[in-house]
């Protein structure tokens, strides 16, 4: 066979393989932001009330608005976001990424996470260096947001001694309700 024949059947292969057992994501789109080169667009979209009118894209000799201007560049989790592209609108991923905090500062490098692709083939996968089981989310929060500088009212739920909630029962769905994969 040709080079080129085998190009074709590795194609069509994938093709099959994708159509059989699909690609693990549970949303799809035309394009994301990503492939567009728009991703900071999508950040900023996500971070705006869903009845709030689209903003005119800011020009070059534009100044940003005060309360959009942060002292950190914003965090770059594209190694994350080949994969996970689900979570570059999901609000506490975006809202810590304009604040220069990646998914890498709570969830550790994962480099063995983002080089094994064997969950595409129904493999189990290597999990992020980091996870965080319901039990461990409050204390990994508070590391930075500390409950002293928290509305007491607001958060009295997540500080009760029964049946406390967790701060991803309220903020953002950055917790999946089903794990899909099963670790190695």
């Amino acid at each position: 066979m040709t080079l080129r024949m085998n190009a074709i059947l590795v194609g069509l292969s994938m093709m099959l393989t994708f159509a059989v057992t699909g690609c693990g994501r549970t949303e799809t789109a035309t394009s994301s932001p990503m492939e567009t080169g728009r991703a900071n667009d999508a950040l900023m979209v996500a971070s705006r009330p869903a009845n709030a009118a689209p903003e005119a894209p800011l020009l070059l000799l534009d100044e940003p608005e005060e309360d959009e201007a942060t002292s950190e560049p914003m965090a770059d989790n594209s190694r994350c976001f080949v994969c996970h592209v689900n979570y570059m609108n999901e609000e506490i991923a975006a809202n810590h990424a304009r604040r220069g905090i990646g998914c890498a500062d709570c969830h550790g490098p994962s480099d063995a996470h983002i080089a094994d692709e064997s969950w595409g083939s129904g493999g189990n996968g290597t999990a992020p260096d980091v996870m965080y089981p319901r039990d461990r989310i409050n204390p990994a929060c508070m590391a930075c947001h500390p409950q002293d500088k928290l509305s007491s009212q607001q958060h009295e739920p997540v500080f009760r001694a029964s049946n406390p909630k967790v701060c991803t029962d309220c903020h953002g769905s950055h917790r999946l309700p089903v794990r899909r994969c099963k670790w190695r």
